[in-house]
């Protein structure tokens, strides 16, 4: 393939957390894409479109149908570059997706790479690649999710409301939240998860109906929305789910609007509750998931527990704020910058009338239109951009956006 600049297919899911019909955004992205088969059936969910070079899912040449992977790996220097194939072993390094959420996704973590190279080598099925998945999530509408974990001081108080609660709690500091730390914290958390069902209901159970919304607001931090929260996950996973009370009493609830973004490390704890968003993460696709999931889906207890991180620790800790990017000639790209080395996320948005012109990259980008129609003057070509319109931009290429109309793109880039 001779062009530096290709318009992409991505591929949509069918998870049963994702939206119905068109309801969906993932697949009312993934239908107006010219070109392709894809029709939406109102009775289907749509979960997820992937637009990267990983085998699941993956996108492909439009224009023959070919997979993104097979073109690179043809043309390594001209469409990774040598950043890329030195560093990335000639792969693309992040994945980009679109999520559409109606219901609570599996709590879950991403292994670090030391733990993830060591369950691909024991079981490559399962975990199918040996690389860490930190990732992050911009919402394109209201968002809601649960992302690390509160302080201390917030979560070891309210377990000392009810004798349900405390019976997860160490010996010996059941009556003092003071002695809580991160190990505590764990202990708790694999406490909860490895619970028989009647323990879980009976806990849900007493907050639902005993629990004092004032006494949790007072002692957890404004907690009182646990109550508000609590019959609505029942309503989707039932009252016997482990993954309700770690989420509502020990994690950062956050409710999110259009552009605000958050960052998930490797090993971070997190369930997206519901909402659309542009999510990006290093390129992997190995998690392990132990709530909101029937319990044949569910990993070790122990392996989960022994691997989180505890970096997150406040709501503050989880938002990733975006700043104008150093790309961009005209200041109307955003720049969403995580502590990571495999990609950025860049956010165009063009009001009627406007153009902006970005920078070449040492490595590939792809780009996703959410909203809006335009044009791109790319590697000596002009194309149309319209809202589903997906690009692979290869390394040392300046791309100039315009529109008469308004529109906003979104692109990873290394």
């Amino acid at each position: 393939m001779a062009s530096l600049v290709f318009q992409l297919s991505g591929t949509c899911n069918n998870y049963p957390w994702g939206k119905k019909g068109r309801q969906s955004l993932a697949a009312q992205l993934c239908a107006q894409t010219p070109g392709t088969d894809f029709k939406i059936e109102d009775d289907q969910f749509y979960s997820e479109m992937w637009f990267g070079d990983y085998p699941n899912f993956p996108a492909r040449i439009l224009e023959t149908g070919e997979p993104l992977r097979d073109v690179l790996d043809r043309n390594k220097e001209k469409l990774l570059g040598r950043k890329v194939i030195e560093k990335y072993d000639a792969q693309v390094p992040f994945l980009p997706k679109i999520l559409s959420i109606q219901k609570a996704l599996p709590l879950q973590i991403h292994p670090n790479k030391e733990l993830a190279s060591k369950l691909h080598k024991e079981n490559p099925e399962k975990f199918t690649d040996p690389n860490h998945k930190p990732e992050i999530a911009v919402a394109l509408s209201n968002f809601e999710l649960f992302a690390g974990f509160k302080p201390l001081d917030e979560i070891a108080p309210v377990f000392t409301l009810l004798p349900e609660l405390a019976q997860f709690v160490p010996s010996g500091q059941q009556s003092d939240p003071n002695s809580w730390t991160d190990d505590t914290l764990r202990q708790v958390t694999r406490a909860i998860l490895k619970a028989d069902e009647p323990a879980i209901k009976a806990a849900q159970d007493a907050l639902l109906h005993r629990a004092d919304r004032a006494a949790l607001d007072a002692r957890g931090g404004g907690a009182g929305y646990v109550l508000d929260l609590l019959p609505r996950l029942q309503s989707q996973h039932g009252a016997r789910d482990p993954g309700t009370l770690v989420a509502l009493l020990c994690m950062n609830f956050l409710a999110l609007g259009p552009g605000e973004a958050v960052y998930v490390p490797q090993d971070g704890i997190h369930a997206y509750l519901s909402g659309d968003v542009v999510e990006c993460m290093a390129r992997s696709d190995n998690v392990l998931n132990t709530g909101f999931c029937p319990p044949a889906g569910r990993d070790s207890a122990d392996l989960f527990a022994a691997a989180l991180t505890f970096r997150a620790h406040a709501r503050d800790d989880v938002y990733l704020p975006s700043t104008q990017s150093g790309k961009s000639s005209s200041g109307r790209t955003a720049v969403y910058e995580p502590d990571l080395s495999e990609f950025d996320m860049l956010r165009a948005d063009l009001g009627a009338g406007e153009e902006d012109e970005l920078s070449e990259s040492d490595g590939p980008g792809v780009m996703i239109v959410t909203r809006g129609c335009g044009e791109m003057e790319a590697d000596g070509g002009t194309f149309d951009l319209s809202e589903g319109f997906i690009f692979y931009v290869a390394p040392g290429v300046r791309v100039k956006w315009r529109t008469e109309a308004g529109m906003q793109i979104f692109m990873a880039v290394v």
